[in-house]
């Protein structure tokens, strides 16, 4: 498929693609022409880098843990550097930390919709 087809398929734009490309995430073949070529399970790869972008995982980061990751989120067995996983548990000592402020944030939500509505959720 090309770069815009990929791009509808994903939710995603071509600009960003190319982004993704230029970082390394993505390695689409180049047909004769010079269009890029994508194949159809680059869809879920490409869903996967939006994940792990919307939890703020930066893209060399991901760059490093993506191999690990199959299309069906079956996780192959790789021997990570410690300072990859550092990153990682920072990482998610980070996600943790954000989670507490979406919880309570939420948690304050439910007491004004109770308070003004009487509202329970």
């Amino acid at each position: 498929m090309r770069i815009g087809e990929l791009a509808a398929a994903t939710g995603s734009t071509p600009r960003l693609l190319r982004y993704y490309e230029q970082q390394g995430l993505l390695r689409p073949t180049r047909c004769p022409n010079g269009y890029r070529e994508y194949g159809d399970h680059l869809v879920a790869k490409v869903q996967r880098i939006r994940e792990l972008i919307a939890v703020g995982m930066p893209t060399a980061l991901i760059l490093q843990v993506l191999p690990c990751f199959e299309d069906d989120d079956t996780i192959y067995q790789v021997t990570p550097s410690a300072e990859v996983l550092e990153r990682l548990l920072e990482h998610r000592e980070r996600l943790d930390a954000k989670l507490g402020c979406i919880q309570e944030s939420r948690d304050a939500i439910d007491v004004y919709l109770h308070r003004v509505g009487g509202i329970v959720v």
